[in-house]
C-alpha cells in the first residue's frame, strides 16, 4: 500500500510557532524531504525530532522528486518542508506535490505559518482582496514584463524580495505604479520585527543605500479606482493647490493630490509649476 506526503508549515522565525501536529508528523513519517538540510536539523534537534532527510531543492527538483515517490509508492510516509513557512508556495516543494498527484499518490497539508497571510494581515493596507506574486525575476525584461501586467491591478499585491535587492526594487515599482502606499514587513516573528508603513517614493529615497536588513515582504496598495470622467488632471492640480494653501510644501501637496486621486505625482508636480 502507498503512503502519503505529508506538506508541512515550519516556522517563519519563532520556534514556538511550531505546532504539535507538525512535530507530531514530522517525528511518526519514515523521510524527511528538506529544501536545506543544515537549516531543518537545527529544526529537528530543537524538538527531538530524529526521522532522516532528504536534501529537496530547485536544483534536484525532478531526479530527487522521483527518488521520492518511487519510495512513498513503496509504501513510506514523506513530510516536505521548506527552510521555513508552507513549502510549495513559491518554493520548489510545488514540483513534488504535483509529480504526487500525476502518480496517483495522496497529498495532505499539515499548516503553519505563513509570511503571506501575516505580513497581509498587519500591513494596514486593504485585506479583502489582494495578489500574492512571489518573487521579481532577476532578469530585466522579466521584471518590467511583470510589474507593467500589474499597473492596472486593483488589488493589493504581495511580494517576496531579498534585502540586497529592494532598492532596485523599490525603484522599478515606483517607476511602474507611480507613487502608492507601501508596508515593507521584516523580520517576521523575529526580535526585530517591523512594519515600515510609507510611500514608494519615500522608500525609494530612505532605502537607496540597502539598510533594510533581514526576510522582507512588500505590500502594495492596487490601482486606484477609474478615475470619473470629470476627474480631471487640472482638478488634481487644483487640489494640489488648496492643499499648497493650507501650508503643505508643493511636492507635499502633490503627492497627497496623487494619492486622493489617482493622477501620478509628477503629473501634478508639473501642472503647479
Amino acid at each position: 500500500m502507498a503512503g502519503k506526503l505529508f506538506v508541512v508549515g515550519t516556522p517563519i522565525g519563532n520556534l514556538s510557532d511550531f505546532s504539535p501536529r507538525a512535530i507530531e508528523t514530522l517525528r511518526e513519517v519514515d523521510f524527511i524531504a528538506a529544501e536545506d538540510t543544515r537549516v531543518t536539523i537545527k529544526l529537528l534537534n530543537k524538538f527531538g525530532i530524529s526521522t532522516p532527510m532528504v536534501s529537496y531543492h530547485k536544483f534536484n527538483t525532478m531526479d530527487r522528486g522521483d527518488e521520492i515517490c518511487d519510495r512513498i509508492e513503496k509504501g513510506e510516509n514523506c513530510a516536505v518542508v521548506s527552510d521555513a513557512g508552507m513549502p510549495c508556495i513559491s518554493d520548489p516543494g510545488e514540483m513534488l506535490v504535483r509529480q504526487c498527484y500525476d502518480r496517483g499518490i495522496a497529498v495532505c497539508v499539515v499548516p503553519g505559518p505563513t509570511a503571506l497571510a501575516s505580513t497581509i494581515a498587519i500591513s494596514g493596507l486593504p485585506t479583502g482582496r489582494f495578489t500574492f506574486e512571489g518573487f521579481l525575476s532577476v532578469n530585466k525584461p522579466g521584471r518590467n514584463e511583470h510589474l507593467t501586467s500589474l499597473l492596472h491591478e486593483r488589488r493589493t499585491m504581495v511580494f517576496y524580495e531579498a534585502p540586497h535587492k529592494l532598492s532596485a526594487t523599490l525603484r522599478d515599482m515606483y517607476r511602474c505604479f507611480g507613487d502608492r502606499r507601501i508596508s515593507i514587513v521584516r523580520e517576521l516573528t523575529k526580535i526585530h520585527e517591523q512594519v515600515i508603513r510609507t510611500t514608494l517614493s519615500e522608500a525609494c529615497e530612505k532605502y537607496a543605500d540597502d539598510s533594510v536588513k533581514g526576510e522582507i515582504v512588500l505590500i502594495i496598495e492596487g490601482a486606484a479606482e477609474e478615475k470619473e470622467k470629470d476627474n480631471t488632471l487640472a482638478e488634481a492640480v487644483n487640489t494640489a493647490k488648496e492643499l499648497i494653501a493650507a501650508g503643505m510644501s508643493a511636492s507635499e501637496a502633490a503627492r497627497e493630490s496623487a494619492r486622493l486621486t489617482g493622477f501620478k505625482k509628477g503629473d501634478i508636480y508639473k501642472g503647479l509649476l
